[in-house]
């Protein structure tokens, strides 16, 4: 249905560049993996983790011993949290310099692995600093090796070359995404995800869901993100209630992270647009809002603004969760698509909305500014299959104030 859309003339990249272990049990593969980093003349790394999810989780109780075991020296970094910001990529980078660090290590879900990779950037700049590097103030071509060890079923940055760091003083959360940061080897162990608590467990998920959603409808789409999209959906949709009623259930754990994993493929190569550039602005200016909450809470808006454009994808990938849609491009199936969302997204109990996460009307010319400003997400914006007008932008947040149900506001032009 959705194929007659794509342009078979425009020339596309399929990226899938890292070697993932993926499976109950992948953990015991980081001795492998510190054998190689040995035969390569690494002695020393930075192990980059939040507080302590990497030891809770039960990654640290496989890495020590393997790290042992080749003669690996190791620092640990333990001070990133939710929405790292440059002040921790800082300090991380000043503790690998000190220590020698050759190779860097990140534990934990999108913030540590971030964050490694900011610092693998930067271990190769000593000239530079986090502020620098995420103002765009020079291009890395190079970085330290990194594995990326994934604790979470949702960022995908475990197998792409994507980075986000937030830049409190100036109110930026801005991307990055450098071939350098593609980790050399990453570990995706459904074992270390069952201690994840269930609002993060549905953030984390959620956040896979918008990814595939933008990459199968940006401009630069293709066959292959709009399969892994569907897939992507289809594995969310069946499984998530399944952990929703039972945190311990490793089969619908196995395949929320497989659906992360080539969520994150999809996006690396379709890339994003409407829902994360504005998700951006939201947890800038409240580091604590989780970012899966952020995207939940403006996913419907984002699908009844885009549905004209790309009704035949949507109708095709969302069946899973709003069955009956015909792919005709108008406003009540728009509508339709995006309640059916919403409604989704609330029997999950993520019932949240900007005014409940204390946002007004009077914010939004602020975030729509800073959707339009901030380094990087104008590029995402470029990509969306709808004209990223001010006045959409603040349509989308608009709409995001309080449940479609109640909403009978007007599509901005």
């Amino acid at each position: 249905m959705w194929e007659s859309s794509i342009n078979i003339h425009e020339v596309t990249e399929l990226r899938c560049k890292t070697t993932l272990y993926f499976g109950v049990g992948a953990m015991a593969r980081f001795d492998t993996i510190c054998a190689d980093l040995k035969a390569r003349g690494i002695q020393k790394v930075i192990v980059v983790a939040s507080h302590s999810a990497y030891k809770k989780c039960g990654a640290w109780d496989a890495m020590v011993p393997a790290m042992e075991k080749y003669e690996i020296g190791y620092t640990v970094y333990n001070g990133v949290t939710p929405n790292p910001d440059n002040v921790q990529v800082d300090e991380a980078t000043a503790a690998a310099r000190k220590f020698g660090a050759q190779a860097v290590i990140g534990v934990g879900g999108g913030s540590p692995i971030d964050t490694a990779k900011s610092v693998a950037i930067l271990l190769a700049y000593p000239e530079h600093n986090c502020k620098e590097l995420y103002n765009y103030e020079f291009t890395p071509f190079k970085a330290l090796p990194l594995v990326a060890i994934n604790t979470t079923h949702g960022t995908g940055t475990e197998v792409d070359r994507f980075a986000v760091v937030s830049i409190p003083d100036l109110g930026y959360k801005p991307a990055i995404a450098y071939d350098c940061i593609y980790p050399l080897y990453a570990i995706d162990d459904p074992a270390l995800m069952c201690k994840l608590p269930l609002d993060q467990t549905l953030y984390v998920s959620i956040d896979a869901v918008n990814h595939v959603t933008e990459a199968a409808t940006s401009k630069v789409a293709s066959p292959y993100t709009v399969m892994l999209a569907k897939e992507t959906i289809r594995l969310v949709a069946e499984y998530l209630p399944r952990v929703v009623d039972n945190l311990d259930d490793m089969e619908a754990r196995y395949y929320l992270l497989y659906a992360s994993a080539i969520a994150g493929i999809c996006f690396d190569n379709g890339m994003l647009h409407y829902t994360h550039a504005l998700e951006h602005p939201l947890s800038a200016v409240k580091p604590d809002l989780a970012h899966g909450l952020g995207l939940a809470m403006i996913l419907p808006a984002v699908l009844e603004t885009i549905y004209k454009a790309k009704a035949e994808v949507l109708t095709d990938i969302y069946s899973p969760i709003v069955a009956g849609l015909t792919g005709t491009p108008s406003a009540s199936e728009a509508k339709r698509l995006a309640l059916g969302v919403e409604h989704w997204l609330f029997t999950l109990g993520v019932s949240s909305k900007l005014a409940d996460e204390g946002f007004t009307f009077a914010d939004l010319d602020k975030l729509t500014h800073l959707a339009q400003t901030t380094p990087s997400l104008g590029l995402l914006l470029s990509l969306a299959p709808t004209e990223a007008t001010s006045d959409v932008i603040h349509s989308i947040y608009e709409r995001s104030l309080h449940s479609m149900q109640f909403a009978n506001l007007p599509l901005a032009a």
